[in-house]
């Protein structure tokens, strides 16, 4: 059966996503071709522009692709973490964690804000946000949480990790700084409980 419009499209999508993740994996966003990236691709630089605008678009939906990938990942270590406090504690370690990894170092935390800017404005932040503001207005509804504004906690958590990630991703010793910044994070949050050392 032939494939659709539709689905021939989706597929040209994923297979200049899969290059072009790989590439900038590889070589990094400013060293990759852009015709090496299509022709891995078996596919024209007319393909990349028709679903991307430009090399920029592609870098956008890779780091859009990966983020959320790292969104879900976090969220899945969060629930089953024993506790709805536990949970956002162990959401945001595995977030910051993950700055470790080659390919999310590379492409979501070096070169993701070099070229797209600040990163609080990504689509994907804003999903990763969402998940926080959930958790937040549960613990608070659950009275594990000072009388704190919602708002403003969920963005302040969200940035944290968010921040923290990228200095443990530019740092000299990533491993060495990993285990600092998630310890802060820690801190930071446990202030927000309504009794210190309290475990919900």
């Amino acid at each position: 059966m032939a494939k659709t419009r539709a689905e021939m499209m989706q597929e040209t999508r994923g297979k200049l996503l899969a290059s072009a993740r790989a590439a900038f994996a590889s070589h990094g966003y400013a060293a990759t071709s852009m015709d090496d990236l299509t022709a891995a691709a078996g596919l024209t630089r007319g393909a990349l522009y028709h679903n991307f605008g430009d090399k920029k678009g592609l870098l956008a939906a890779v780091v859009d692709q990966i983020d959320a990938e790292m969104a879900d990942r976090a969220r899945d270590i969060g629930a089953g973490a024993g506790s709805l406090w536990d949970g956002l504690l162990a959401e945001g370690a595995a977030y910051i964690e993950m700055a470790l990894d080659p390919e999310v170092q590379r492409i979501v935390l070096l070169d993701g804000p070099a070229v797209l800017g600040d990163p609080s404005r990504w689509p994907s932040q804003n999903r990763c946000l969402d998940a926080t503001r959930a958790a937040v207005t549960a613990l608070r509804a659950k009275g594990l949480l000072r009388e704190v504004d919602i708002e403003a906690v969920s963005h302040l958590l969200n940035g944290a990790a968010l921040n923290a990630a990228l200095w443990v991703a530019a740092s000299d010793d990533p491993l060495a700084t990993l285990p600092k910044a998630q310890e802060a994070f820690r801190l930071m949050a446990e202030g927000l409980l309504a009794q210190p050392q309290f475990q919900a």
